[in-house]
């Protein structure tokens, strides 16, 4: 038994100015919706003596990058509960990790990756020089939900063409 914790958001901007209500809303997102879910699936988890939860992080939860530090900082925090949650309920059978992907090409990204310079920035940054896919994020998450990856547990596996690399 299984979860995947996707919800998630961003709203770029300078960190300057940056609005608090919007670094607010990043966090009740993608922070506090991720930890209520995890206290929500700790006792059915443990009723059925154990099981997987895997949050979606991102490659910005171990680096910075310009007019994302709000969404950054969510994403290492994100990555911090995953390794303390993992400590905790290890002796209960669950396991928590994260999937942490450089940017991939979807709705949530589709603009800002329209724009030249930013995709080439992006591009700049990864020494595999293409964005992940969904299939290769899905593919991480399965590895992480299936039987054979019990004893992983407290990790970030990131799919991120090596973007963290360096």
């Amino acid at each position: 038994m299984g979860a995947v914790l996707s919800a998630g958001m961003n709203r770029p901007a300078p960190a300057a100015g940056y609005p608090m209500d919007d670094f607010d809303a990043i966090f009740a997102v993608n922070v506090r919706a991720a930890f209520v879910a995890c206290r929500a699936l700790h006792p059915v988890l443990t009723a059925h003596g154990g099981g997987r939860i895997v949050a979606m992080s991102s490659q910005l939860g171990s680096v910075g990058f310009p007019d994302r530090v709000p969404y950054a900082a969510s994403k290492h925090a994100v990555n911090g509960m995953v390794r303390g949650l993992a400590v905790e309920w290890a002796p209960a059978g669950i396991t928590v990790n994260a999937v942490a992907p450089t940017f991939v090409e979807t709705e949530f990204t589709r603009a800002n990756l329209a724009r030249p310079e930013f995709r080439a920035e992006v591009l700049s940054r990864i020494p595999g020089g293409r964005l992940a896919t969904v299939e290769e994020v899905a593919a991480a998450t399965c590895f992480l939900l299936a039987p054979r990856s019990g004893s992983i547990t407290g990790h970030v596996l990131a799919v991120d063409g090596g973007w963290t690399a360096w």
